[in-house]
């Protein structure tokens, strides 16, 4: 049994072990690579002057944030654990996560944080999710976007995914973002694949990402409980479990044919 694993490479290896140790092979295909953008150090110094904090989307946020200056010294906001956890190990002294999504986030920042203290500055990627700006905006905040990294999506599967693909080898495909679920909705047809995604159960992050996916017939699409990693394992475990269970399967969230 098989899974695909669509995040990017640096984000995969911990999801990779974790289907391992449920038997599971993990084949991992990065459909976006993270790119830092060439000039960020020269660009984010200005941007971080007057700042009352710094906002994160991403764990690549603060990759790319850390990447570009030595600077902590200002409060970290986090959209999730894992990004919060990624700014406590990278030096930020003081970090508070949002445990969800980017509207979250902006909920957070609007309880704790008061415009007339400063500017926040979101390390944010050339295109992003949700309207964090507009936001913030309406709450009186001045919101500085630093551009620090691009993810640059997927031209084609690779041989080893689209063979897996062609011989239904596949059993589980993990999705955490919308574009990455367009970037495999797009390639699967340009590979003449998409019949295949029938027999495989998508996992999805969000509503969002099973929407995407939702242009595509599936055996069945599961959508994570929260958004995060942890959350997509246990959809998973749950469809490994109700297999397991004798008798009629669980009432699912069925893909459009």
């Amino acid at each position: 049994m098989k899974a695909l694993v669509t995040r990017p490479l640096q984000d995969a290896a911990s999801l990779a072990a974790a289907l391992s140790a449920r038997g599971i092979e993990p084949l991992v295909e990065p459909l976006l690579t993270i790119r830092p953008v060439a000039d960020a150090a020269r660009r984010l110094p200005p941007l971080l002057r007057g700042a009352q904090a710094v906002l994160f989307t991403s764990v690549n946020g603060v990759r790319a944030f850390a990447a570009a200056t030595e600077l902590r010294e200002l409060p970290a906001f986090a959209v999730g654990d894992a990004t919060a956890a990624a700014a406590r190990a990278a030096g930020f002294p003081l970090v508070m996560s949002a445990g969800g999504n980017v509207a979250d986030l902006a909920r957070l920042v609007i309880d704790r944080l008061q415009p007339r203290d400063g500017a926040l500055v979101h390390a944010a990627a050339r295109e992003v999710a949700g309207d964090l700006a507009g936001s913030l905006n309406a709450a009186g905040f001045s919101l500085r976007r630093a551009v620090l990294y691009e993810a640059v999506a997927a031209t084609r599967l690779s041989a080893a995914t689209a063979a897996a693909l062609a011989e239904r080898s596949v059993a589980f495909a993990l999705f955490f973002s919308p574009r990455t679920a367009a970037s495999f909705v797009r390639l699967v047809a340009a590979a003449g694949l998409a019949e295949a995604c029938r027999g495989i159960v998508a996992l999805a992050l969000s509503e969002a990402v099973a929407a995407v996916l939702g242009a595509l017939a599936w055996r069945e699409i599961r959508v994570a409980e929260a958004p995060n990693a942890a959350a997509l394992v246990a959809a998973l475990d749950f469809d490994l479990a109700d297999r397991a269970r004798p008798g009629p399967p669980s009432a699912k969230q069925e893909a459009p044919a």
